[in-house]
């Protein structure tokens, strides 16, 4: 995306704000979300003419720019595969277990071992060390197949959930399954109880939408940085 694009996308999320509060308008939300939603992840080649934000991103990038950690840039000095890691974990965490219920992608295709990391938190709160050793050992190729697969997965949730369901409050014992599966780090209580006063459209909006996009503006500018 460049930045007229990325303008047109923001523009559009805000567009899906509003139409998330008009039950009447839940079809029309729902083809937007898909539409943004699919303009931030890899297309795999399927639409060449129309290249989304992560295959700009990739295209071109080397291993090394992937891995790189430290990379001072504005907002963040965290690799490109730590960004793009993260977004997936928390999009992964959100919308299945607070949003539909149901078991995360990354124990169900056991995405931890082909990943290679032991972290199978949301990411925040690392040390220095840790977001180091995850930077250089982590499996690239199969970050690339675990975004497919959580993006595919939401894309399947939200048409399945009706306007009255995406309004509801988030059922205690879903967020209490967070803590359970270890999917947040204890000293991170502050995320399970910001994503605790939302409902499920909030989670649409944030992470599923916003926060994806908010991270792959930073990986950019790592790739901008250390590839002119």
């Amino acid at each position: 995306m460049n930045p007229e694009q990325r303008k047109i996308w923001s523009d559009g999320h805000k567009t899906l704000t509003g139409l998330l509060k008009r039950p009447e308008e839940h079809e029309n939300a729902v083809a937007l979300f898909l539409r943004l939603h699919a303009s931030l992840y890899a297309s795999n080649g399927e639409h060449p003419e129309q290249p989304t934000y992560e295959d700009e991103l990739l295209k071109d990038i080397r291993e090394q720019t992937l891995r790189s950690y430290p990379v001072h840039t504005p907002g963040s000095k965290n690799s490109i595969v730590w960004h793009l890691w993260h977004s997936a974990r928390i999009e992964d965490i959100t919308m299945n277990i607070l949003a539909a219920g149901s078991g995360q992608v990354l124990h169900e295709a056991h995405f931890a071992d082909k990943l290679q990391t032991v972290h199978i938190h949301s990411g925040n709160g690392m040390t220095d060390e840790e977001i180091s050793g995850f930077s250089s050992s982590v499996h690239i190729e199969s970050l690339f197949e675990y975004r497919k697969a959580v993006a595919s997965r939401t894309r399947s949730i939200l048409p399945s959930l009706s306007s009255e369901q995406l309004r509801a409050k988030l059922s205690p014992a879903r967020i209490r399954r967070i803590s359970e599966e270890g999917a947040v780090k204890d000293t991170e209580q502050w995320l399970i109880d910001y994503w605790g006063n939302k409902n499920i459209a909030g989670l649409v909006l944030m992470p599923a939408t916003r926060h994806n996009f908010i991270h792959l503006n930073k990986a950019m500018r790592v790739k901008l940085k250390l590839q002119k």
